[in-house]
């Protein structure tokens, strides 16, 4: 994986285009509803498309379809959707952030379908790639994902200083493979690419 500020310039300038878009929008809709912290809107590349962006490197190569859960603003499904042009179908209950979802991904052109719903009652076919971010701890993400989880599927959890925690909590319910990966923005935090996901 590309590591800090050759990240950042080995965007493609189409997907650059894209993304400052959806940063725009991002901006607009702020005012209105709450996507993202005031503070973050300083540091949204950094902060949100980066952070997404660096899981483009650890998804598997031969994925076309991905499903995001609990979507929020679009990090990390919208993003990754737009700079890898897999289809992802992106679930989010809110429906104000469901409408913004709606509107960044007809104004970046990102193949995304979103779903106004609850993770749990998605009738979404299951997928080879499930992701999410600052959605719940471990245990409880990977009752959400695993129903939606196709045989041989992988996950890529972005997490913080607790993983540790999350992980003993989720091996007293689950057997995996997990695969750790630091994050290049923040330098707590670390990314989680678990597969053969099965109940204990």
């Amino acid at each position: 994986m590309k590591q800090g500020p050759a990240l950042e310039h080995s965007v493609p300038r189409e997907t650059t285009e894209r993304l400052t878009i959806y940063r725009d929008l991002l901006q607009l809709w702020n005012g209105r509803i709450n996507l993202v912290s005031r503070g973050d809107l300083a540091n949204v590349w950094h902060r949100h498309f980066l952070d997404s962006l660096q899981l483009c490197a650890l998804m598997p190569p031969a994925v076309t379809r991905a499903i995001d859960l609990g979507s929020g603003a679009g990090f990390p499904g919208l993003v990754l959707a737009i700079a890898t042009g897999v289809h992802f179908d992106l679930i989010e209950a809110d429906h104000r952030k469901a409408a913004f979802l709606r509107e960044a991904a007809r104004a970046t052109g990102a193949p995304a379908t979103i779903h106004v719903t609850r993770i749990e009652n998605a009738a979404v076919a299951p997928a080879s790639l499930i992701t999410a971010r600052a959605l719940a701890p471990l245990p409880n993400l990977l009752a959400l994902a695993h129903p939606l989880m196709e045989i041989g599927a992988v996950a890529l959890f972005p997490k913080g200083a607790g993983v540790d925690q999350e992980l003993t909590g989720a091996a007293a319910a689950w057997n995996m493979r997990v695969e750790r990966f630091p994050s290049q923005t923040d330098k707590a935090g670390v990314i989680l690419r678990l597969s053969e996901v099965t109940s204990a």
